[in-house]
């Protein structure tokens, strides 16, 4: 396997599989409620965050390449403890996320073509593309490949649109929101609830150092692909709020249909008009699919190596014998989906609601490996400096100390802020605090009930 795909990766597949996995449509409507000084935010969080944290990515990458990514790294700083839990929590997110990316994708494509369809068809077209991810990811690197450079491709046209769009449509127009100095600073109290959405939607930079073997030359192009793929990201970002925000007022930007209403704005309703809005939605829809199938291949991977290892349950180390695909792993990724998007069909509410705590739920779980990340970086800089490092973050030790701490005191923020939202007011929505919190302390409790069963399973073998 490992012969017939190595070439198959060069620096141009993985800048579009960078791209593919932190670019992401489905977020973009959310960062634009902030309003104009999400901007500023932006900004913020690339001087402080995203360019530290691809440095060390590229470095964690260049020297210790392998498919284990997040969770090799941990496992070698603090132990297989550590890379146990960073490897449950890199896994489940992308089953706990999948639900709330293909519930907004039911949404738009009943919003742009069936305004009527009743809730459980919604849930059927969930389940349906859980599956269709899940065998995408389990026939082929191939074909897992091919789908993310499409999707990165279509998430490039369609931020582009929104971005180019909301310009030409202010111009005629006028803009929707007043863009000014005072209303373009960050502000505490919106800011500190929306930052999370910016922090989480620039995540997702190391992943290509899961593809391990697939890459053609992974300690050169590792890091170009991760800088190039950084600026190109951050660049589209940027652009897509700020077209979003000239065509539609804050109020009126919804988290599952903001991108179709703002399409639908800035194309009219004649025949053209409706024609963009289903090219362009559906090109949305299919980035959809696209990001959920790179999250599933990196994170799987990961997850097989571990279960390979014995620090995973026996079910997540089985392996495709023609494809080498993590079959495993990605089946029980489509159950864990499967399994939340039907407990969302009986508990369903507001749609823009039920997909906001879904999302931060499953974005808490996602940023937990995080925490693990910039420690063991700084780690293996102390108790491995002889590793050749074909990649070296400029500066010396108390460089690298400040830059891992900005960074993993952002993913802490984020946490934070995802569980409690209004916290930068000085209050607490409850009713929406306990379920998300509930969810996350549930989840972590599994993922300490599976490393009792790994610990005792080395223990027996190493009797």
């Amino acid at each position: 396997m490992t012969t017939k795909t190595a070439g198959k990766m060069g620096l141009s597949s993985l800048t579009l599989f960078s791209v593919c996995a932190v670019l992401v449509v489905d977020g973009l409507t959310a960062s634009a409620s902030i309003g104009p000084s999400s901007i500023t935010w932006w900004l913020i969080t690339l001087v402080l965050f995203v360019i530290p944290y691809g440095l060390i990515s590229s470095e964690l990458g260049t020297t210790y390449p392998g498919e284990g990514g997040i969770y090799d790294w941990v496992k070698r700083a603090f132990g297989f403890k550590w890379a146990v839990r960073t490897t449950w929590f890199y896994w489940v997110n992308v089953g706990l996320w999948m639900p709330a990316v293909y519930i907004m994708f039911a949404g738009m494509f009943a919003e742009m073509f069936f305004p009527e369809m009743s809730l459980w068809l919604q849930i059927a077209i969930c389940v349906a593309l859980t599956w269709l991810s899940i065998w995408i990811c389990n026939i082929s690197v191939d074909a897992g490949v091919w789908v993310t450079n499409l999707g990165a491709l279509f998430k490039v046209v369609v931020i582009s649109v929104l971005g180019v769009g909301g310009f030409w449509y202010a111009s005629q127009n006028g803009v929707a929101n007043e863009f000014t100095f005072s209303t373009m600073m960050p502000s505490m109290d919106s800011g500190l609830g929306f930052l999370p959405v910016i922090i989480f939607n620039l995540m997702g930079f190391e992943l290509i150092a899961c593809m391990g073997d697939e890459i053609k030359d992974p300690r050169r192009d590792i890091p170009k692909s991760i800088l190039i793929s950084a600026v190109i990201v951050t660049g589209l970002y940027v652009f897509g709020t700020v077209g979003i925000l000239m065509a539609l007022p804050v109020e009126e930007i919804g988290l599952v249909a903001g991108i179709v209403s703002t399409l639908r704005t800035l194309f009219g309703d004649g025949a053209f008009g409706q024609a963009m809005v289903y090219i362009i939605g559906s090109m949305a829809l299919v980035t959809f699919v696209a990001n959920m199938t790179t999250w599933t291949m990196g994170a799987s991977r990961a997850a097989m190596e571990a279960a390979q290892e014995g620090e995973l349950p026996e079910v997540f180390a089985k392996e495709d014998s023609v494809h080498g695909t993590p079959i495993g792993a990605n089946v029980m990724t489509g159950i864990v989906s499967t399994a939340v998007i039907l407990l969302y069909g009986l508990t369903s509410g507001e749609s823009d609601e039920l997909f906001w705590s879904i999302f931060a739920f499953s974005s808490c779980v996602f940023l937990l490996p995080y925490l693990f990340m910039f420690p063991a970086y700084l780690k293996l800089r102390m108790t491995d400096p002889n590793a050749e490092r074909p990649y070296k973050v400029p500066g010396g030790m108390r460089t690298q100390v400040l830059l891992s701490v900005m960074c993993f005191l952002f993913i802490v923020q984020a946490v934070v802020l995802f569980i409690f939202p209004d916290i930068g007011a000085g209050t607490v929505d409850w009713n929406y605090t306990i379920p998300v919190a509930l969810g996350i302390a549930i989840t972590i409790g599994i993922g300490e009930w599976i490393l009792s069963r790994a610990t005792k399973r080395l223990q027996t073998t190493a009797a």
